[in-house]
């Protein structure tokens, strides 16, 4: 592709229209990336400031610069002053790749928890419904004909609005996607064209980053600022920030519900370790529901996909099959029977919002006097005020708890796990520091009915250790018991 300097920065700044038509080739804001003819983007980031990389950027072959005003002295290529070159790197790419997301339908899934099981859901029901689909977010790309690959939660602008434009050139007509707090603050997804945008729920977490519950509620919320009149919001009203959500969308609100009788609810609910089974209620009609999938933020998270689907008309049966299809989420409460039919349950949980209702509804569902071991542990260089309280959740609903490492990242594993276990108030715990031999331990000590929970890593094959990724799977160590045994 290519398109004219002035025409594509139009919209930044009045003088586009001295600015000569050089052909520009493609944007981006990583100097490994610029070839000759690209535009590149000085961002400053929080590491490394993308002004410091502009002469490698027009040795590479820039043909011109977005900076954020600062005196840089004479430079031998066009320079276009902006007040946030982030928003404008989103706006410059929706402009080259000829904004995409206006020839696609797109689903916007937003919260703090059950973003990645709710996009999943909603991506069975599309592809059970014959629409051409594509999934994205924390699992990666998921489309027919594309590698899987593996991407931020939600992808920066540039690369963002390129991925949209190869998915329409081959036909896709619908993407579902998870919108991270990070990438509505950082202008992400600010000229994406969201057609339904998806609410799940908010509690503590990247705190480390938006600093109070505050700002971070406003960060998600700029998702339903930024809607169309012609769009719709599906907002699940039992979370506490659901109805500030309603009052800050600028498009009409579709409410969910698992304890109040909203525009979408559960009429009959039948919830076991087995699976899900019930009718939800959407105006005038009525989904019959078999999931395999356990837990009342399973109910909210299917709530939000019937009502998704819905909204866009699709056939019930559609809607019906695509639920029933969705067995699993990888990472997302996977259970693995052992041969001696003990029970492994694995989650992404990491917050201690996701601890209470993962373990709550463990023991809940659990039969009675069964033993429950969680293997957990605590990120490292995040909020570390969460750590503690994630090992009082777990001390009230395990019977005993096994602390060991979980991507301590550039932290000492040592001084997170200190911090974890000042939440426990009983002798319930051990402390690991190999991850891999606390799970094992765990695994070996099953007796007949018990389960083990393990929580965190999901389905990642690595630890974070340092700056390096070293392989590490929760999973592959859970397989090869299951083969010894």
């Amino acid at each position: 592709m290519k398109k004219p300097l002035n025409r594509l920065v139009a919209g930044l700044t009045p003088s586009s229209k001295t600015l000569p038509a050089i052909e520009v080739l493609g944007v981006t804001s990583h100097t490994d990336d610029v070839r000759p003819g690209y535009l590149f983007i000085a961002i400053p980031g929080t590491r490394a400031d993308g002004h410091n990389y502009i002469p490698t950027a027009i040795d590479r072959g820039a043909v011109a610069v977005i900076t954020n005003g600062r005196d840089l002295g004479d430079l031998p290529v066009p320079q276009i002053k902006v007040a946030n070159p982030r928003r404008a790197a989103s706006l410059i790419a929706a402009e080259f790749f000829d904004h995409p997301s206006r020839k696609m339908t797109v689903i916007g899934v937003t919260g703090t928890n059950g973003k990645t099981t709710t996009a999943s859901l909603i991506f069975s029901i599309l592809k059970t419904a014959g629409l051409k689909t594509a999934q994205m977010g924390t699992l990666g790309l998921i489309a027919e004909d594309f590698p899987r690959q593996k991407t931020l939660t939600t992808m920066e602008p540039v690369a963002l609005q390129e991925t949209f434009h190869r998915l329409v050139r081959h036909g896709f007509t619908h993407l579902v996607m998870e919108v991270s707090s990070h990438a509505l603050q950082q202008y992400r997804v600010a000229d994406v064209d969201f057609n339904l945008a998806i609410y799940t729920n908010l509690t503590p977490e990247h705190l480390d980053y938006h600093h109070t519950m505050e700002e971070y509620f406003h960060a998600k919320a700029k998702l339903f600022k930024m809607l169309s009149i012609t769009a719709t919001a599906v907002v699940n009203v039992d979370d506490r920030y659901g109805e500030a959500i309603k009052s800050e969308s600028t498009a009409p609100v579709v409410t969910t519900s698992i304890a109040s009788e909203a525009d979408v609810h559960f009429t009959r609910i039948d919830s076991t370790l087995d699976g899900i089974k019930g009718e939800i209620r959407a105006g005038e009609h009525r989904y019959q529901i078999e999931s395999s999938l356990i837990g009342s933020f399973n109910l909210e998270n299917i709530l939000s996909g019937v009502a998704a689907a819905h909204i866009l008309g699709l056939p019930p049966t559609a809607i019906e099959t695509g639920i029933k299809a969705c067995t699993v989420v990888p990472g997302r409460m996977e259970i693995i029977t052992t041969p001696s039919g003990n029970k492994v349950i694995v989650d992404y949980a990491h917050t201690p919002d996701a601890y209470e209702k993962v373990l709550s509804t463990i023991r809940k569902l659990a039969p009675e006097g069964c033993q429950i071991t969680v293997v957990f542990g605590a990120g490292g260089d995040r909020d570390a005020s969460k750590r503690p309280l994630m090992a009082a959740i777990a001390e009230s609903y395990a019977t005993r708890c096994f602390v060991a490492p979980d991507n301590p990242r550039f932290e000492d594993p040592a001084q997170i796990n200190a911090e974890v276990v000042k939440g426990f108030t009983r002798d319930c715990y051990t402390i690991f520091e190999d991850r891999g031999q606390a799970l094992r331990k765990a695994l070996n000590e099953m007796n007949p009915g018990d389960i083990v929970v393990v929580l965190g890593k999901g389905r990642e094959n690595y630890q974070e250790i340092r700056g390096e990724r070293i392989p590490y799977s929760d999973f592959e160590i859970i397989e090869e018991f299951c083969r010894a045994h």
